[in-house]
């Protein structure tokens, strides 16, 4: 949590100005969007039917009960398609008053919104506009303009249907008319005279024979038709529509179907709560497999090899009740083709008997025959086109207005709390993104990267609150003495320890402090010497401030602890170091005094490289981080500056380290106080 904390520390400023960005943004969005009102109307396309019932003399009758041709949805779907057709659209952006302020027909089809309510038969217009009146207007214009074009797909539907009708349509009245005339002229030229009696009951028994077995062709023919017409309809042999028919009143394939969509649903449901290997999930799957076989088994079985319809229902309905119609029709066409024969037979047989008939008498009987088969198709025609009436109304009906067009009261956009909504969501995930960006550029120094540093020396110094301090509690100051120790028992060049860190704000200076403070508590005489040229925070946190080649510029701070301070420099810092400047004061310094041990407290590497040219005399480095706040890749470029140099890093002090250990003193005062209470 304190490295979370650290870290959003850290990235504050951006983290504002993206915040500010996305409420400026908002703010602009919602104060320059207009206001747009929704208008919504409703329409209804009420059921139509239609019964054909005709006579076609020797070929039988046709009767046709037609209820819609085309499914309800997909009915309402062509509806929809017209509401949404270019064709509309380019007649109400007409109609429209503002028609100018659109530059394409798509951007004015934006406006319209089309829904289809499939149980109740119901399309739902909805129209947006700038204004109440005028999103009512529009939903006026489409809805009178919509009523015009159906009118007008009908007219156009009719006549293409009667365009095709009027070729066959004469054509079979002209043959009628020839078969008639035919017929009157044969028995003109013929004169024909009555038989004796058994002539006469043989003729007329044949002439009934002939009558009935044309009849039974006819019928047989028509159902035939009927036969591939469902067949082609249904995209089934009338085999494969037995055996689809026999799956769908099949009770076990049914209840198989049924379970299977239990456990699709289970499963479903326990997918939202687990994952796929759940033993549940593992379960449902065996299950559904188990399932889908049997039914497939139940499929194999009923289709004997073809390919069957599984989705035939049992109950009579859709594609069921075609499948009866077609069973019937076969049955049907079957029937009166056997009839057909057994009536030819007799013919067969009782022409036998005629053969001194003459041929007069079977030309006249032919003759009729063609006159009643061509009336007979050209009955069947008329019965077609007056079909296609009724047929134009089922694909195009009267569309009736159940709900006239209704304004909102209130806009319906722009929503202001969803805006704010995702204004809060897109400052929340931008700062999140924008905070994992920065800090993978250059993350916090981890735990681990502390762990990987391997050097002689390495302290954790407490966490300093109220900056750099000269006085020291127990705890920190028992740390220091840790680190005096373990510096003390290292092999110095001179007696020099360069103090340093890679960025700004990690601690130096009051490492460098503490440290001299304990050096000098070991028996130790210190020489504190601030190397910051640029900032001189040591200096300024004890007061003193003189340039650094001033006379006398060593000050006693207290007994075996002295300071050689400096003032921040505006000229060349690199310059005055390597021209040996920050050499000759040091070495004026020393001149003065015998030192056990001098500590130069620096800039940081990341600020000059004056700071990297000083391990050239002093060699000697003790190297700062800060937990919480030091960079990955800034104490990294540090270290691999010193390394450059050929500097020593003697030791890795760890500033801020957070801990509830009391001092040693202090835990034994408790333990008094607890004992005498």
């Amino acid at each position: 949590m304190n490295k979370i904390t650290a870290i959003a520390i850290r990235h504050w400023k951006p983290v504002i100005l993206w915040n500010l960005l996305v409420l400026g943004i908002t703010t602009y969005v919602a104060t320059t969007t207009p206001r747009v009102w929704n208008a919504t109307a409703q329409l209804t396309i009420p059921a139509t039917n239609g019964n054909l019932d005709a006579s076609l003399g020797i070929l039988g009758s046709l009767r046709k009960d037609s209820n819609i041709s085309a499914p309800a949805d997909g009915q309402l779907e062509i509806q929809k398609s017209i509401l949404n057709s270019d064709t509309l659209m380019e007649k109400v952006l007409i109609a429209d008053p503002l028609r100018n302020d659109f530059k394409n027909l798509p951007a004015y089809k934006s406006l319209f919104q089309v829904s289809v309510d499939e149980n109740a038969r119901i399309l739902t217009v909805n129209t947006k506009s700038l204004s109440p009146q005028l999103a009512e207007l529009r939903t006026n214009n489409l809805i009178t303009l919509f009523q015009q074009r159906l009118k007008e797909l009908r007219q156009q539907n009719r006549l293409s249907k009667r365009e095709f009708s009027a070729v066959e349509l004469a054509e079979a009245k002209n043959n009628l008319f020839l078969a008639q005339q035919t017929l009157a002229e044969f028995k003109k030229s013929s004169e024909l005279v009555d038989a004796d009696e058994q002539t006469k009951a043989i003729v007329t028994t044949i002439d009934g024979l002939t009558k009935a077995q044309l009849e039974a062709s006819s019928l047989a023919k028509y159902n035939q038709n009927r036969v591939d017409t469902l067949s082609t309809r249904l995209g089934m042999s009338p085999n494969q529509a037995i055996r689809s028919l026999s799956l769908g009143e099949n009770k076990d394939y049914q209840f198989l179907k049924d379970k299977l969509s239990q456990v699709k649903a289970d499963l479903a449901r326990d997918r939202a709560k687990y994952t796929d290997d759940h033993p549940i999930v593992q379960e449902l799957f065996k299950q559904q497999e188990v399932l889908s076989n049997q039914i497939q088994s139940q499929i194999n079985q009923t289709g004997a090899g073809t390919s069957i319809d599984t989705t035939v229902s049992g109950q009579g309905e859709g594609r069921a009740n075609l499948i009866q119609q077609l069973i019937l029709a076969e049955t049907e066409a079957s029937g009166q083709q056997n009839r057909a024969q057994q009536i030819q037979a007799q013919i067969n047989k009782l022409n036998a008997n005629l053969n001194f008939i003459p041929s007069q008498q079977a030309k006249l009987a032919e003759l009729q025959r063609n006159v009643d088969v061509a009336e007979g198709v050209y009955k069947g025609l008329v019965a077609q086109v007056q079909q296609t009436n009724i047929d134009v109304f089922n694909v195009y009906p009267n569309v009736e207005i159940l709900d006239s067009p209704r304004a909102d009261s209130k806009p319906v956009s722009p929503k202001k709390s969803l805006m704010l909504l995702n204004a809060a969501v897109a400052g929340i995930i931008g700062s999140l993104a924008l905070i994992l960006l920065l800090e993978r550029r250059n993350p916090l120094l981890s735990p681990q990267d502390l762990k990987d540093m391997k050097f002689p020396i390495v302290v954790s110094i407490p966490q300093f609150k109220g900056g750099v301090t000269w006085e020291l509690d127990d705890t920190k100051h028992e740390k220091f003495q840790r680190l005096a120790s373990a510096v003390s028992l290292q092999h110095l060049n001179n007696r020099h320890l360069l103090i340093t860190s890679a960025m700004e704000g990690e601690g130096k200076t009051t490492v460098t402090l503490g440290l001299a403070k304990a050096l000098v508590d070991l028996g130790f005489r210190v020489l504190v010497v601030d190397g910051d040229f640029i900032r001189a925070e040591l200096t300024q946190s004890l007061n003193y401030a003189q340039e650094l080649d001033s006379r006398n510029a060593v000050i006693s701070i207290e007994p075996n602890l002295d300071l050689l301070p400096t003032a921040p420099q505006s000229g060349n810092i690199v310059k005055m170091v390597s021209q040996g400047r920050f050499q000759r004061a040091l070495a004026s310094a020393e001149s003065h005094a015998e030192y056990d041990y001098i500590l130069v407290d620096t800039a940081p590497l990341s600020a000059t490289s004056a700071t990297a040219l000083m391990t050239d005399q002093i060699p000697n480095v003790l190297f700062v981080v800060k937990q919480g706040m030091s960079f990955s890749n800034s104490v990294r470029d540090g270290l691999e500056q010193l390394m450059e140099h050929q500097a020593q890093i003697l030791g890795l002090v760890v500033n801020g380290v957070e801990t509830s250990d009391k001092p040693y003193r202090q835990r034994l005062v408790n333990e008094q106080l607890t004992m005498n209470s």
